[in-house]
């Protein structure tokens, strides 16, 4: 990792201006592997000037210049994406194959789905007599997490390039390595200088400036609730345009109409997914009321064959959650949900007992729980799942709804009646009967899980400003 100490600002990597570090630990065995520079004030300043100056020129270039550019970025992250894979499975934890496939995947699907939704998009059309006119809302501060660390890169670069923005990026520092590799591959597909700069730090140091900064056009954060609330509070004075992605508290209603051993084992496994560390994980698993029993049989049961370990051993389900901090929060709710008498049935507090090391979490199912209890109304980004029964649909929603969140839920049964609860539920996605994965769907909450949209055609409208120009075609 040869540019692990400098920043990528203006085309070349540069070193910092200050000397702050920061050690990049393996969660796997709690052990640093990797140094990487930490950033000041200054430096964001550079990388901003940088972006600002690179402004003029690449939102003049047309749409084909940029889908060139795209394709070339998107081949060589198709060459580079086992080693991105390995760089994220060892710095945030997930399993070596699922971080190849997925983690490192979903950033090359991105890209497609970009260059996809460019190639259709106009950025100008008429409406009248008045041109309505698309264009790149300007110079863009990008602030990422860990947990799906070139997903959340790749949905905000792509089309920032796609619609002729420019850019700063600061990653998360506790999983910096892939970003480093990202902007590599950037340089190696001719992103014109200026285009897109990287700079590690802290929010309160490198975040704060870009929220604030007047030469910041667009803040996008991907993160909790609680640092959306900093970056918006930040960005308010410039009254810039902000894009947040946050946190949720998913809810799955399991319908009396769905097959329902197969709903609730697939539940499950998506709620466990990359160790639960997913905003839009279904964290809530609400059952009839009659059929608690039997879900609980079956939740217990699917539990016990998911395996935690060492994130290269191929028998690995989920590996260790990315932190110390990440694993005392997650093990502080368990006890919580023990102590407000929810029922505890597989899992509990402490790591596994084949592990002594690394942070690893027991896969853990709370049942008979109720939706004013800590761990129905806090995110808790770990495998924990809350089995909630329901006595109606009515009641279903209403627990579904009873929630600060609004980011994604989850209906399975019969397709009509799932259509129908849909348009009920306050949430930005609704997945149906374990739909998989649609890269051209809009991503995005409700309520404090944030505002506006990712991914595909959403996310090139999310990076234009619309100008029209009114007597444009009268005689």
């Amino acid at each position: 990792m040869n540019n692990a100490l400098k920043f990528y600002i203006d085309g070349a990597w540069v070193d910092p201006v200050g000397t702050g570090t920061l050690d990049v630990v393996d969660p796997a065995t709690e052990q640093a592997f990797a140094t990487i520079a930490m950033g000041s004030a200054e430096d964001a300043e550079r990388a901003i000037k940088a972006a600002r100056a690179a402004f003029a020129s690449f939102s003049a270039t047309t749409k084909e210049e940029r889908l060139a550019l795209l394709e070339r970025i998107l081949a060589i992250l198709v060459r580079r994406r086992d080693e991105l894979g390995d760089l994220i499975s060892r710095e945030m934890g997930a399993p070596l194959e699922m971080a190849r496939s997925q983690q490192a995947g979903i950033g090359i699907a991105h890209f497609k789905e970009t260059i996809r939704a460019l190639r259709g998009f106009e950025f100008e059309q008429m409406q009248g007599s008045t041109r309505i006119i698309r264009e790149p809302v300007g110079v863009i501060g990008m602030i990422t997490p860990w947990n799906w660390p070139i997903n959340q890169i790749a949905c905000k670069v792509a089309p920032a390039l796609a619609t002729g923005c420019t850019m700063v990026l600061k990653p998360s520092e506790i999983a910096p390595l892939n970003a480093i590799v990202f902007a590599e591959i950037l340089d190696e597909a001719g992103v014109p200088k200026g285009v897109f700069n990287l700079v590690h730090g802290d929010g309160p140091t490198v975040g704060s400036v870009l929220a604030s900064h007047p030469e910041i056009d667009m803040v996008s954060f991907t993160g909790s609730t609680r640092a959306g609330i900093s970056v918006a509070q930040a960005a308010a004075p410039t009254v810039k345009r902000v894009h947040q992605e946050l946190g949720g508290k998913s809810p799955n209603i399991i319908l009396r109409s769905a097959d329902f051993t197969e709903a609730v084992r697939a539940g499950l496994r998506k709620c466990f997914d990359n160790s639960g560390q997913s905003c839009n994980a279904p964290t809530r698993l609400l059952v009839p009321q009659e059929r608690m029993d039997e879900a609980v049989s079956i939740a217990v049961d699917t539990a016990k064959h998911v395996t935690v370990g060492a994130p290269g051993d191929p028998e690995t389900t989920i590996g260790p959650v990315v932190s110390q901090m990440q694993f005392d929060k997650i093990q502080g709710l368990i006890r919580k949900g023990i102590e407000e008498g929810a029922d505890l049935v597989i899992g509990g507090p402490d790591r596994p007992a084949n592990l002594n090391a690394g942070y690893y979490v027991r896969p853990t199912v709370f049942a008979r729980v109720t939706n004013d209890m800590t761990i129905a109304r806090e995110e808790i980004f770990g495998p924990v799942l809350a089995i909630i029964g329901y006595d109606g649909v009515d009641e279903a929603v209403e627990i579904a709804n009873d929630t600060p969140y609004g980011l994604a839920s989850y209906i399975q049964g019969e397709l009509e009646e799932a259509r129908a609860l849909s348009r009920r539920l306050r949430t930005g996605i609704v997945r149906l009967n374990n739909s998989a994965w649609d890269g051209a769907a809009p991503f995005g909450g409700y309520k404090q899980s944030g505002n506006g949209r990712e991914y595909g055609t959403f996310g090139l409208h999310e990076f234009t400003e619309i100008k029209g120009v009114v007597g444009y075609d009268e005689a």
